[in-house]
């Protein structure tokens, strides 16, 4: 059943209930909620989403205000659309404002109670934080973890070769997946989970796709409680279809490496999932299987599908903007070295491309609303409140083409950034693709250097040229939007050796 369908039937039976009198007369809401555009009964402002929300709520912040009100069903919400408020949202008032709106499709398999993402703050919360920010995400982890990320990303530029030999188009985004998968795949659990002589890669990218497009998208359940045990539009169904095949890989993982460390006389592998294991052999309570298989279940689907479809958008932009490519080559040849592989270490030697890759965060942030966060008590925000057990969403892609921020805002210009102190981390909230605040992305940097290595080698590497005969002018950018923000017709291109 489609949301219109639904919505529908819910008018009716509004309509059916308030002729009999059996909804009682609402009480006034006293508190001085933020501006927004006049609800609907029953539905409220459900209908002005659309299916680019991200896009909608930008063009009602316009008319509304950069803190702004709407009824989405039974549910207060309040959006923020500007560097300011988000500032106020993630940083002043960070503490109250740091639980989540679950989405009911987060429930499947119970994953809103193990999720990092989604768990409230609390010890659970703090463990698997601590585990991120210690064991896998620190500069030092990062740093031992190079060889891998190396080998990967020279696997990537030999299969684009055998494509350049043959004048071949490769799907960029799907080629980006794999090798971000393998990263992965390999730092936590030492093997290729994109297996070259199967087809493992395009099936998990459609599981996490999946996974995605079906939390991004809007369900009556999230909206109206009492519909949770109905489901009406199917959506926690086939997510828990979708998330059981993800932990049913982890557990197979999991279940296998206990047999090996069995046996004796057996090698450590010294990756995420031994730590992990030794932690449970030492305190079961702080982390079990369960824990595990949701814990690799959150780093595989954020950390992939994100990471390839920045890579993508990124590429999709150069090409389009074939000035911004020419500049990131010259700079590539002259600190590089042609016939050179771009090295980690190089890295922090390419400003270009370090503004290539923050102005692709900027137009095309990867969570183009962040996730949702929940008032826990009153919140008095520029003489208005955001009321206890709001939702409050922030607008990032709206902040990041602010025309108040930003120089012609919706073009493509990575020289915005040259000389400038704005990153991506969390400090400057012009620019927010990873949130800010304690619930901050804990793999920003690992993504950051991917996106760099991947982004820095592929143009370094190979000349481009778009497929069947397509040119910058006519490219096409539209946007596909889930919880993360793809581009819609998927980036063909033909490499070039140079």
């Amino acid at each position: 059943m489609d949301l219109l369908s639904c919505v529908i039937g819910l008018c009716l039976t509004w309509i059916f209930l308030k002729t009999f009198h059996i909804i009682p007369r609402s009480k006034e809401n006293h508190k001085k909620l933020p501006p927004g555009p006049k609800p609907f009964p029953v539905i409220g402002n459900l209908l002005e989403l659309g299916d680019k929300p991200h896009k909608s709520l930008t063009m009602l912040a316009k008319a509304h205000g950069p803190i702004m009100t709407l009824k989405l069903g039974r549910v207060t919400t309040i959006v923020i659309s500007s560097a300011n408020m988000a500032k106020e949202i993630l940083q002043t008032h960070d503490q109250i404002l740091s639980n989540r709106t679950v989405p009911d499709a987060v429930r499947a398999h119970k994953h809103d109670e193990f999720g990092l993402p989604w768990i409230s703050v609390s010890g659970q919360w703090r463990n698997l934080r601590k585990i991120c920010n210690g064991q896998l995400f620190s500069n030092a982890a990062l740093d031992a973890n190079q060889d891998i990320r190396r080998k990967k990303v020279q696997e990537l530029l030999a299969e684009t070769r055998q494509s350049s030999l043959t004048g071949e188009a490769i799907d960029i985004g799907r080629a980006a997946f794999k090798t971000t998968l393998n990263m992965l795949s390999n730092t936590i659990l030492s093997t290729d989970l994109a297996d070259p002589n199967s087809d493992t890669a395009r099936k998990f990218k459609e599981i996490v796709w999946n996974i995605m497009k079906e939390i991004g998208k809007p369900n009556l359940a999230d909206y109206f409680p009492v519909l949770k045990k109905i489901d009406p539009q199917g959506i926690r169904q086939r997510m828990t279809v979708n998330v059981g095949k993800m932990i049913d890989i982890f557990a197979d993982m999991i279940s296998e490496r206990l047999q090996i460390r069995k046996v004796s006389g057996s090698i450590p592998n010294r990756d995420m999932l031994d730590t992990l294991l030794n932690m449970s052999e030492e305190n079961s309570e702080k982390m079990d299987k369960t824990t595990m298989e949701h814990f690799f279940l959150d780093l595989f689907a954020a950390g992939t599908d994100t990471t390839s479809a920045t890579l993508e958008w990124a590429m999709a932009e150069l090409l389009h903007n074939p000035e911004a490519l020419s500049k990131a080559k010259i700079e590539l040849e002259e600190v590089i070295g042609k016939g050179n592989s771009v090295e980690e270490s190089d890295l922090a030697r390419l400003p270009y491309l370090h503004a290539i890759v923050k102005e692709t965060f900027r137009m095309h942030p990867a969570t183009p609303l962040l996730l949702p966060r929940k008032a826990e008590a009153d919140v008095e925000i520029n003489d208005y409140i955001i009321p206890k057990g709001a939702q409050v969403l922030v607008n990032a892609w709206a902040i990041g083409r602010d025309p108040n921020l930003w120089e012609n805002a919706n073009s493509f210009m990575p020289d915005r950034f040259l000389g400038s102190e704005i990153d991506v981390k969390g400090r400057n909230f012009e620019i927010i693709p990873f949130g800010s605040g304690r619930r901050i992305c804990p793999g920003l940097a690992l993504a950051i250097r991917m996106l760099q290595l991947m982004l820095g080698s592929l143009i370094h590497t190979f000349d481009w040229k778009l497929e069947d005969g397509v040119t910058a002018e006519n490219m096409n950018m539209e946007e596909k939007f889930g919880i993360t923000l793809q581009i819609a017709h998927p980036l063909r291109a033909v490499p070039i050796p140079v």
